[in-house]
């Protein structure tokens, strides 16, 4: 996999942000919804917007409930057919990060069609498709407009049993926390555009980004894993924020374990760190406690907003060799024991 040369259509000159890094910063995010009506919850909805959780879970028998879900973002590298790759694989990773099998797929699409050749449209479309055909689904319909910069993703659907959906919000004290995927992705992003990547960073970050988090189908059938989500836009900070508010419980975090993409410390430390990092810490670093061994740079990646990142999983301790054997059977050689939950506030602590 070699870098984008001169001479192609920049893709992300025309985003103001790309991957996740485009999400609303939460604090923002909750000043819009904390006004918005309540509506009346079918008792067959297992999982709304309650926990921030990663996916919606509808009962449908006492053997299948439905997972919804959908993601989509300006890009976030300058390879179209690359960037449809890494859309798709995000947004199929919410249905794994709720224990579920995805069955098939529709296609957002908004594209600036005065400014962008069709061909590249189509390489971002057949991107899509091929990881799609990856997961093993189809991509059954869609919707596109003509929007002012390019966007791309998907809404998923998926199936598990209602017995074994994994909710963000169940992790158990005593809990050992796994991170099935490296950090950085947002600061390789930031390098990208600053033309500070080299090949070796660009094909590293597109390894991260396009693997499917399948390891999550085999996690729903484990008991000792207690809960599960992805780390994306808000960062590992964030996305563990919340799931140490759903369980009521202390997340603790030791720094030295957290498993990194490659350069990604002398690259923050060279100016390339995304804005939603600083935005991600404005909106949640009061509910997090970090130790004096902790550098600004480790900050700034604990906040990194990661497209399409690792699954985030809350297990006993008795069951982390059989975690960490699925990951590695399925690729994931970077999984790590990064943590743990305890008895505690509903914040994060972090040592070095």
């Amino acid at each position: 996999m070699n870098a984008p040369q001169d001479g192609i259509v920049k893709l992300t000159s025309f985003s103001h942000g790309g991957g996740c890094g485009c999400k609303i910063a939460p604090g923002i995010l909750a000043d819009i919804l904390k006004n918005s009506t309540g509506f009346p919850v079918p008792k067959a909805l297992m999982v709304g917007i309650e926990t921030s959780d990663d996916a919606a879970v509808y009962k449908l028998n006492d053997e299948q409930a439905l997972i919804a879900t959908t993601d989509f973002f300006m890009p976030i590298v300058d390879d179209p057919y690359d960037f449809g790759r890494i859309a798709a694989t995000n947004a199929i990773s919410d249905v794994y990060a709720m224990g579920g099998t995805p069955i098939m797929a529709l296609a957002l699409v908004g594209m600036p069609i005065d400014k962008l050749p069709l061909d590249v449209i189509g390489k971002i479309i057949q991107g899509g498709e091929s990881i799609c055909a990856e997961a093993h689904i189809p991509i059954a319909g869609g919707h596109t407009i003509d929007s002012m910069e390019p966007i791309y993703g998907l809404v998923v659907l998926g199936l598990v049993h209602p017995s074994k959906v994994k909710r963000n919000a169940d992790a158990q004290a005593g809990d050992k926390l796994i991170l099935g995927k490296p950090l950085g992705v947002g600061i390789l992003s930031a390098a990208l555009k600053k033309g500070a990547l080299d090949p070796a960073g660009y094909a590293a970050m597109i390894e991260n980004t396009t693997k499917l988090n399948k390891p999550g189908i085999a996690l729903s059938n484990m008991p000792g894993v207690h809960a599960l989500t992805d780390v994306t836009g808000f960062g590992l900070l964030g996305h563990l924020l919340e799931m140490a508010r759903g369980a009521e419980l202390t997340a603790k975090l030791t720094m030295a374990h957290i498993p990194l993409l490659p350069n990604v410390q002398l690259l923050a430390k060279n100016g390339c760190i995304t804005g939603a990092s600083g935005r991600n810490w404005a909106a949640y670093g009061h509910a997090v406690a970090l130790s004096d061994g902790i550098t600004p740079i480790q900050q700034a990646l604990l906040c990194d907003p990661q497209t399409s990142g690792g699954l985030l999983v809350a297990c006993d301790a008795a069951s982390v060799d059989e975690v960490l054997a699925l990951f590695a059977q399925e690729g994931f050689a970077h999984a790590a024991v990064i943590g743990e939950m305890a008895d505690g506030p509903a914040q994060v602590e972090v040592t070095a």
